[in-house]
């Protein structure tokens, strides 16, 4: 037994050794601003893939590097109490004149005999709009979702495996803001700008930290700054975001969490078959769960004044069975 134990060692020590090789080497072969293609995505579908690293049955993905030691590492950030929220406010009119969000009053002050005031609310969360959670379950990927479920798990009543009910207790880690725009000395990103390995490279020297396992990296490219200067029909044809050479970092730095303030990825990709590769890679091989359209320009300001770029997340979607996602409040405490 104890030569059958040692053997099973010696295995799960060699094959976790030969994973962080192949990472590296396709983080070095990535970084540079070669063209990629679909071929080179199918593949990081493999190799910087999660399946089964915690266990078949697996259903959190990268939530699991969220340990009780990280939690208390990241409430120990808390040094003023000063919390920011990084959530868009919910409004019936949106950039575009979409209407993501409705608001009905079902009670007011002028219904007759009301006691009370009441609404209702509806969503159609997913896009580019409203800030957001995507769940495990959100990306199928050659008919599976993360760790090799069936994508014919969801179905009309919701997704049976990998919802967002598993992430019920919240998010609360380190949050590490990446100011793109703050490294490139502008005000926003324009157009279809790609940012690359080597940027969060050099924003982590100019930060005066290091992305490590467990963290949430929220990535500022100036979106709404960029919205208001121009419009939205503008972000409707290209915006900036991670360049698929960014995926073997994610996956060697071991991010918990990845958050942007608008799709994470850069759109057009450039990648033929894949509109958003980051998204597909990160969600459905890597079980990163992604917080789209958060708003990091009071965070910005903040973490600027503070020169601190680093601080506690904090995140709790709502647990609606089946669901794909949450519509979502993320705070930032410094």
């Amino acid at each position: 037994m104890k030569k059958l134990a040692f053997a099973l060692l010696v295995a799960t020590v060699l094959g976790t050794w030969l994973t962080s090789q192949i990472v590296c080497a396709q983080t070095a072969r990535v970084s540079s601003r070669t063209k990629l293609t679909s071929k080179d995505i199918e593949e990081m579908m493999t190799t910087l893939s999660n399946w089964g690293r915690w266990g078949k049955e697996d259903q959190m993905g990268t939530l699991n590097l969220i340990t009780p030691t990280k939690r208390k590492q990241a409430a120990a950030l808390v040094k003023e109490g000063n919390s920011i929220s990084l959530a868009r406010e919910l409004t019936e009119s949106q950039p575009g004149g979409a209407k993501p969000f409705g608001h009905k009053m079902t009670s007011t002050g002028f219904t007759a005999g009301a006691i009370s005031a009441a609404d209702a609310y509806s969503f159609d969360y997913h896009g580019y709009l409203l800030t957001h959670l995507d769940a495990l379950c959100h990306l199928f990927h050659k008919d599976r979702l993360y760790n090799n479920v069936s994508q014919q798990e969801v179905t009309e009543k919701g997704a049976g495996r990998l919802s967002i009910t598993n992430m019920k207790n919240g998010l609360f880690t380190r949050g590490v803001l990446m100011d793109i725009p703050r490294l490139l000395n502008t005000k926003y990103l324009e157009g279809s700008h790609a940012i690359y390995p080597e940027d969060l490279e050099a924003w982590e020297k100019k930060a005066g930290l290091k992305v490590e396992s467990g963290d949430a990296i929220l990535i500022r490219t100036g979106s709404w700054a960029r919205r208001q200067a121009e419009s939205e029909e503008a972000i409707e044809k290209n915006f900036a975001g991670l360049h698929a050479s960014c995926l073997p970092w994610l996956r060697k730095r071991d991010v918990a969490i990845v958050g942007s303030d608008l799709a994470t990825d850069v759109f057009p990709s450039g990648i033929e078959g894949f509109i958003l590769p980051v998204h597909w890679v990160v969600i459905n091989a890597m079980g990163t769960p992604i917080l789209d359209n958060c708003d990091f320009e009071s965070l910005s300001e903040a973490a600027n004044t503070r020169k601190r770029w680093s601080f506690l997340l904090t995140a709790a979607p709502l647990p609606v069975q089946g669901g794909t996602g949450s519509p979502i409040n993320p705070i930032a405490t410094f």
